[in-house]
Protein backbone atom coordinates (compact mmCIF):
# COMPACT_ATOMS: atom_id res chain seq x y z
CA UNK A 1 0.00 0.00 0.00
CA UNK A 2 0.96 3.51 -0.77
CA UNK A 3 0.89 4.60 2.60
CA UNK A 4 1.52 1.63 4.83
CA UNK A 5 5.84 2.41 4.70
CA UNK A 6 4.65 6.14 5.80
CA UNK A 7 2.17 5.21 8.28
CA UNK A 8 4.97 2.23 9.87
CA UNK A 9 8.05 4.89 9.83
CA UNK A 10 5.73 7.58 11.68
CA UNK A 11 4.45 5.20 13.99
CA UNK A 12 8.66 4.01 15.03
CA UNK A 13 8.01 0.29 14.16
CA UNK A 14 11.73 -0.43 12.90
CA UNK A 15 10.99 -3.98 12.36
CA UNK A 16 8.00 -3.75 10.15
CA UNK A 17 9.91 -0.97 7.99
CA UNK A 18 12.44 -2.55 7.32
CA UNK A 19 10.62 -6.12 6.26
CA UNK A 20 8.48 -4.03 4.30
CA UNK A 21 11.33 -2.34 2.63
CA UNK A 22 13.00 -5.57 1.85
CA UNK A 23 9.80 -7.04 0.67
CA UNK A 24 8.81 -4.56 -1.91
CA UNK A 25 12.28 -4.58 -3.33
CA UNK A 26 12.46 -8.41 -3.34
CA UNK A 27 9.19 -7.80 -5.72
CA UNK A 28 10.80 -5.46 -7.69
CA UNK A 29 9.03 -2.18 -6.49
CA UNK A 30 10.35 0.99 -7.93
CA UNK A 31 13.16 2.56 -4.85
CA UNK A 32 12.06 5.84 -5.83
CA UNK A 33 8.92 5.26 -4.92
CA UNK A 34 10.04 3.58 -1.63
CA UNK A 35 12.19 6.41 -0.82
CA UNK A 36 9.35 8.98 -1.40
CA UNK A 37 7.11 6.76 0.77
CA UNK A 38 9.50 7.35 3.50
CA UNK A 39 10.24 11.08 3.13
CA UNK A 40 6.52 11.18 3.72
CA UNK A 41 6.89 9.28 6.61
CA UNK A 42 9.54 11.63 8.53
CA UNK A 43 7.75 14.59 7.68
CA UNK A 44 4.83 13.60 9.12
CA UNK A 45 7.17 12.67 12.19
CA UNK A 46 8.22 16.37 11.67
CA UNK A 47 4.77 17.35 11.92
CA UNK A 48 4.06 15.46 15.47
CA UNK A 49 7.41 16.79 16.81
CA UNK A 50 5.91 20.27 15.61
CA UNK A 51 2.78 19.13 17.43
CA UNK A 52 5.04 18.37 20.74
CA UNK A 53 3.45 14.63 20.31
CA UNK A 54 7.04 13.57 19.52
CA UNK A 55 9.98 14.73 20.99
CA UNK A 56 13.69 14.52 20.79
CA UNK A 57 14.06 10.51 21.78
CA UNK A 58 11.29 9.82 19.11
CA UNK A 59 13.09 12.28 16.19
CA UNK A 60 16.39 10.96 16.79
CA UNK A 61 14.86 6.81 16.59
CA UNK A 62 12.77 8.05 13.75
CA UNK A 63 16.58 9.37 11.78
CA UNK A 64 18.41 6.25 12.64
CA UNK A 65 15.33 3.96 10.80
CA UNK A 66 15.00 5.84 7.53
CA UNK A 67 18.78 5.43 7.76
CA UNK A 68 19.06 1.81 7.80
CA UNK A 69 15.61 1.61 5.65
CA UNK A 70 17.89 4.01 3.03
CA UNK A 71 20.51 1.85 3.21
CA UNK A 72 18.35 -1.44 1.84
CA UNK A 73 17.31 1.01 -0.74
CA UNK A 74 20.63 2.72 -1.80
CA UNK A 75 22.10 0.02 -3.65
CA UNK A 76 19.51 -0.76 -6.01
CA UNK A 77 19.04 3.26 -6.75
CA UNK A 78 22.37 3.54 -8.00
CA UNK A 79 22.72 4.00 -11.84
CA UNK A 80 24.68 2.22 -14.08
CA UNK A 81 26.22 4.74 -16.08
CA UNK A 82 30.19 5.00 -14.84
CA UNK A 83 31.05 8.78 -15.96
CA UNK A 84 29.69 11.46 -13.73
CA UNK A 85 27.50 14.18 -14.55
CA UNK A 86 29.45 16.70 -12.26
CA UNK A 87 30.70 17.46 -8.87
CA UNK A 88 28.95 18.37 -6.37
CA UNK A 89 29.72 20.34 -2.85
CA UNK A 90 27.04 19.74 -0.20
CA UNK A 91 26.58 19.92 3.55
CA UNK A 92 24.45 21.53 6.55
CA UNK A 93 26.07 25.04 7.14
CA UNK A 94 27.31 26.51 10.45
CA UNK A 95 25.03 26.57 13.35
CA UNK A 96 22.67 23.59 11.90
CA UNK A 97 23.14 19.96 12.73
CA UNK A 98 20.10 18.20 10.59
CA UNK A 99 20.63 16.16 7.95
CA UNK A 100 17.99 13.90 6.67
CA UNK A 101 17.10 16.08 4.10
CA UNK A 102 20.54 17.03 3.65
CA UNK A 103 21.37 13.20 3.01
CA UNK A 104 18.77 12.02 1.06
CA UNK A 105 19.71 14.99 -1.17
CA UNK A 106 23.39 13.63 -1.71
CA UNK A 107 21.92 10.03 -2.21
CA UNK A 108 19.61 10.85 -5.28
CA UNK A 109 22.14 13.31 -6.66
CA UNK A 110 25.03 10.05 -6.59
CA UNK A 111 21.99 7.95 -7.38
CA UNK A 112 21.57 10.10 -10.75
CA UNK A 113 25.42 10.22 -11.58
CA UNK A 114 26.80 12.96 -9.81
CA UNK A 115 29.67 13.11 -7.78
CA UNK A 116 29.22 14.01 -4.20
CA UNK A 117 31.33 15.43 -1.61
CA UNK A 118 28.90 15.41 1.52
CA UNK A 119 30.52 17.76 4.24
CA UNK A 120 28.54 16.40 7.13
CA UNK A 121 26.77 19.06 9.55
CA UNK A 122 27.69 22.46 11.11
CA UNK A 123 29.52 23.00 8.05
CA UNK A 124 31.51 26.80 8.44
CA UNK A 125 31.80 28.63 5.21
CA UNK A 126 35.35 27.98 4.87
CA UNK A 127 34.98 24.28 4.75
CA UNK A 128 33.11 24.57 2.07
CA UNK A 129 35.20 27.26 -0.03
CA UNK A 130 38.21 24.60 0.69
CA UNK A 131 36.66 21.68 -0.95
CA UNK A 132 35.19 23.86 -3.71
CA UNK A 133 38.56 24.39 -4.39
CA UNK A 134 39.92 20.80 -3.65
CA UNK A 135 37.22 19.15 -6.12
CA UNK A 136 36.61 21.79 -8.92
CA UNK A 137 33.45 21.44 -8.26
CA UNK A 138 31.30 23.98 -9.98
CA UNK A 139 27.43 23.35 -7.87
CA UNK A 140 27.30 24.37 -3.89
CA UNK A 141 24.22 22.93 -2.39
CA UNK A 142 23.53 24.38 1.01
CA UNK A 143 20.78 22.99 3.76
CA UNK A 144 19.42 24.29 6.71
CA UNK A 145 16.39 23.56 8.44
CA UNK A 146 16.87 26.39 11.42
CA UNK A 147 16.32 30.10 10.31
CA UNK A 148 19.55 30.34 11.84
CA UNK A 149 20.88 29.03 9.60
CA UNK A 150 19.61 31.83 7.15
CA UNK A 151 22.61 34.03 8.10
CA UNK A 152 25.45 30.89 7.89
CA UNK A 153 24.34 30.66 4.21
CA UNK A 154 24.24 34.29 3.45
CA UNK A 155 27.88 34.01 5.06
CA UNK A 156 29.10 30.90 3.16
CA UNK A 157 27.98 33.04 -0.31
CA UNK A 158 29.88 35.55 0.59
CA UNK A 159 32.73 33.66 1.30
CA UNK A 160 32.28 31.78 -1.97
CA UNK A 161 32.47 34.84 -3.76
CA UNK A 162 35.61 36.62 -1.46
CA UNK A 163 37.39 33.51 -2.62
CA UNK A 164 37.13 34.49 -6.70
CA UNK A 165 35.06 31.28 -7.03
CA UNK A 166 31.40 32.61 -7.58
CA UNK A 167 31.56 33.00 -11.17
CA UNK A 168 32.28 29.08 -12.09
CA UNK A 169 30.32 27.71 -8.84
CA UNK A 170 26.11 28.04 -8.88
CA UNK A 171 24.57 27.74 -5.16
CA UNK A 172 21.49 25.80 -4.47
CA UNK A 173 19.81 26.11 -0.51
CA UNK A 174 16.75 23.90 0.56
CA UNK A 175 15.17 23.28 3.98
CA UNK A 176 11.85 23.57 5.38
CA UNK A 177 12.04 26.97 5.42
CA UNK A 178 13.56 27.97 2.08
CA UNK A 179 11.17 30.51 0.19
CA UNK A 180 11.87 33.06 -2.60
CA UNK A 181 12.56 35.59 0.14
CA UNK A 182 15.26 33.53 1.98
CA UNK A 183 17.05 32.83 -1.47
CA UNK A 184 17.60 36.55 -2.02
CA UNK A 185 18.64 36.92 1.40
CA UNK A 186 21.19 34.70 1.20
CA UNK A 187 22.11 35.55 -2.62
CA UNK A 188 21.87 31.66 -3.79
CA UNK A 189 20.90 30.81 -7.28
CA UNK A 190 17.96 28.87 -6.72
CA UNK A 191 16.16 27.08 -3.95
CA UNK A 192 14.66 23.49 -3.84
CA UNK A 193 11.48 22.17 -1.68
CA UNK A 194 12.42 18.65 -1.30
CA UNK A 195 15.10 16.05 -2.65
CA UNK A 196 14.05 15.38 -6.33
CA UNK A 197 13.39 19.05 -7.05
CA UNK A 198 17.14 19.61 -5.79
CA UNK A 199 18.44 16.65 -8.44
CA UNK A 200 16.66 19.02 -11.26
CA UNK A 201 18.28 22.02 -10.23
CA UNK A 202 21.53 19.71 -10.26
CA UNK A 203 20.68 18.57 -13.82
CA UNK A 204 20.19 22.17 -14.99
CA UNK A 205 22.73 23.98 -14.04
CA UNK A 206 25.29 20.72 -14.86
CA UNK A 207 24.09 20.28 -17.55
CA UNK A 208 23.12 16.61 -17.04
Amino acid sequence: MDGELASLLAELKEKEVLETVGSALERGEDPLALVERLREGMEEVGRRFERKEYYLSELIMSAEIFKEAMALVEPRLAGASGEAKGSVVIGTVKGDIHDIGKNLVATLMRCDGFRVHDLGVDVPPGLFVEKLRETGAHLLALSGLLTLAFDSMRDTVRAVAEAGLRERVKVIIGGGPVDEKVLEYVGADAFGKDAAQGVKLANAFLGG
